[in-house]
């Protein structure tokens, strides 16, 4: 593997120790420190994400203009001041400092984000491109079982603030590190002695004289984006409704939730690379099939779970171990497919259209799984309706988007 992808994944392992110390806790923040109502937070969480949904394609049309290396240490900056600037205003108790640092955090993700992508996509290609994105994600997840299961603990002892901060401080800790260790990618160096830019002709028809005319030209890439985004409203309900409702409704402590998460992160570290063997050569559209009804699955034997207290715990680790083993399907085709269907000069701006369309579901997740808990229905109601979305995104997928991709970049 590149030297320069294992450099990006240790500094994703620092990097992700310092957001999931306080990230997956702010809807817990918001519930338990400012009081707010379920719907309240499921709307508060999704406007936090509307904004930087509109900047991910300028994102990787950037990224494609200026360079890859040069912008994501830049959203990373950007980044670690925002956790900081959180960390401040929860000292305060300032909800709107909160969710200006939230956001200011999802605005460098939607700037950074498709800027990793096409970094990964520029040094490595094919089945050795879908590895690349794995030991990036397994760097991530090491990162982030360390960072979520101290902050379940550091926050019931320190307190959200100091939390926050101290996030803040490992996050200019990981980008001064890879500031330093980061080589431009090939596609970087070419943009810098002047070679043009490759033709624009995507894997599914895509064509024409700037990205924007090639993507609204591509239906095929805009369905799987839109498909998959209908699927987010059921996925998505992992990153904020799930440790929600466990801790809040269920009952669950902070160090419990933590836990949960951590085991997350475990399983990513442990399975991610044989999943990944195991799926060479199987269909990328396969791939989000199957990684969407682990996660329907999972979802809804929590809501069974949840009806008997003495089995809680276990039957919760129980549900993040088949929700994770969906991740892990899932993070393959959503990593390496939006690459392998972008013309070689628009790389980012197909990473970027990908991440603002599909992004759209996860941020209606939040809204959706706010409303579902006020109504107070019974888990098993509560969970059937989140995870109803998934049921026409696997047909649409199935029926029409599937057949149409052709086989080589639909090979994973």
């Amino acid at each position: 593997m590149d030297r320069n992808l294992r450099w990006l994944a240790l500094g994703g392992v620092v990097r992700a120790s310092g957001l999931s110390l306080i990230l997956p806790f702010v809807a817990l923040y918001l519930r338990n420190d400012q009081h707010l109502g379920y719907a309240e937070i499921g709307v508060l969480v999704a406007l936090i994400g509307i904004v930087p949904l509109a900047v991910y394609p300028f994102g990787g049309a950037i990224a494609d203009r200026l360079g890859r290396r040069r912008l994501l240490l830049e959203a990373l900056a950007l980044e670690a001041v925002s956790i900081l600037a959180t960390g401040l205003a929860m000292r305060e108790h300032l909800l709107v400092g909160v969710l200006a640092g939230g956001g200011s955090v999802s605005l460098a993700g939607a700037l950074g984000g498709p800027a990793i992508s096409a970094y990964v996509a520029d040094l490595a290609a094919g089945s050795a491109r879908t590895e690349g994105f794995t030991w990036t994600r397994i760097g991530w997840n090491v990162g982030f079982t360390f960072g979520v299961l101290s902050g379940g603990v550091l926050i019931g002892a320190l307190g959200f603030s100091d939390v926050g901060l101290l996030a803040g401080t490992i996050l200019i800790g990981s980008t001064s590190l890879l500031a330093v260790v980061l080589r431009p990618s090939p596609y970087d160096l070419d943009r810098a002695r002047g070679v043009p830019r490759p033709a624009r002709a995507s894997a599914t028809g895509g064509s024409g004289s700037s990205p924007w005319r090639s993507l609204l030209g591509d239906r095929l890439f805009l369905g799987f984006c839109a498909v998959y985004a209908v699927a987010q409203l059921s996925v998505n309900q992992w990153s904020t409704t799930f440790p929600l409702y466990a801790n809040t409704v269920l009952k669950l402590p902070y160090a419990d939730v933590g836990l949960g998460l951590a085991l997350n992160g475990v399983l990513v570290v442990v399975a991610q690379a044989p999943t990944t063997r195991a799926a060479r050569g199987h269909r990328h559209t396969t791939l989000v099939h199957l990684g969407v009804v682990l996660y329907v699955v999972g979802f809804l034997v929590f809501g069974v779970v949840a009806l008997f207290p003495a089995l809680l715990l276990a039957g919760f680790l129980g549900v993040v171990v088949i929700v994770t083993m969906g991740e892990n399907v899932l993070s393959i085709p959503w990593s390496t497919l939006p690459s392998n269907l972008a013309p070689p000069g628009d790389i980012g701006a197909y990473n970027g259209a990908f991440f603002a369309i599909t992004g759209v579901g996860g941020t209606l997740a939040t809204t959706l799984g706010g409303l579902v808990l006020v109504l107070g229905a019974s888990p098993p109601v509560t969970w059937t309706i989140l995870m109803l979305p998934a049921l026409p995104a696997l047909i649409v997928s199935a029926l029409w988007i599937a057949p149409r991709i052709p086989a080589t970049p639909n090979r994973a």
